[in-house]
This record gives structure tokens, C-alpha cells and sequence, in this order.
């Protein structure tokens, strides 16, 4: 089943950040994982949130996506992440097909 990534980002330093943004998505196309959104225009409807710069990736199912946020290739990039932005980043299982 599914497992998703979503992210609020917000950048606090841009030049570092590009670095961050250019060398990630190599590593989660490794584990499977795909963008479905990055960075668009957002519009809240309801509640009382201010998101940043918002990124929803897809991957096969919760193994893949904590064997990503897990792993090695990774853990250079969560440093950068860390200097360069201020995040909260939740993931999710998807529902199982034909329960929709």
C-alpha cells in the first residue's frame, strides 16, 4: 500500500537550501518515492495554517518511504535540511486499492 511524505518547508537559506533541493530527488527515486507535488501555489480553505513551501511524495509503502528517510544517502541531506529550512514532515499510509 501507498506511504506518503508530506512536508512544510520553510527555507531560512536559500543558496544552502538549493543545494538540498537539487541532490534529494535522486535519493528518493532510489526508494521508489515520486513527487506528486513541490513547492506550488497553495490555498488554505479551512483552519488556522500558514504553510511554507509545501511537498507531497509517493512512495510503494511505508518500508520503502522510512528506508529513504533512514538511510545513509540520506542522512547527509537531512544535515543540510537542518541548517538551510525549518520543517515539519508527517507520513501517512495510503488506504488499500478498491477501498476508495
Amino acid at each position: 500500500m501507498a506511504a506518503y511524505l508530506i512536508a512544510d518547508v520553510d527555507v531560512t537559506d536559500a543558496a544552502t537550501f538549493d543545494e538540498y533541493k537539487r541532490e534529494v530527488p535522486a535519493t528518493e527515486a532510489r526508494h521508489g518515492g515520486r513527487y506528486l507535488a513541490r513547492g506550488g501555489a497553495t490555498q488554505v480553505l479551512e483552519g488556522d495554517w500558514d504553510p511554507h513551501r509545501l511537498v507531497i511524495v509517493e512512495f510503494p509503502d511505508m518500508g520503502a518511504l522510512t528506508a529513504w528517510y533512514d538511510s545513509p544517502e540520506y542522512e547527509r541531506l537531512k544535515e543540510i535540511r537542518f541548517r538551510s529550512a525549518r520543517t515539519r514532515i508527517i507520513a501517512i499510509e495510503g488506504m488499500p486499492p478498491g477501498s476508495r
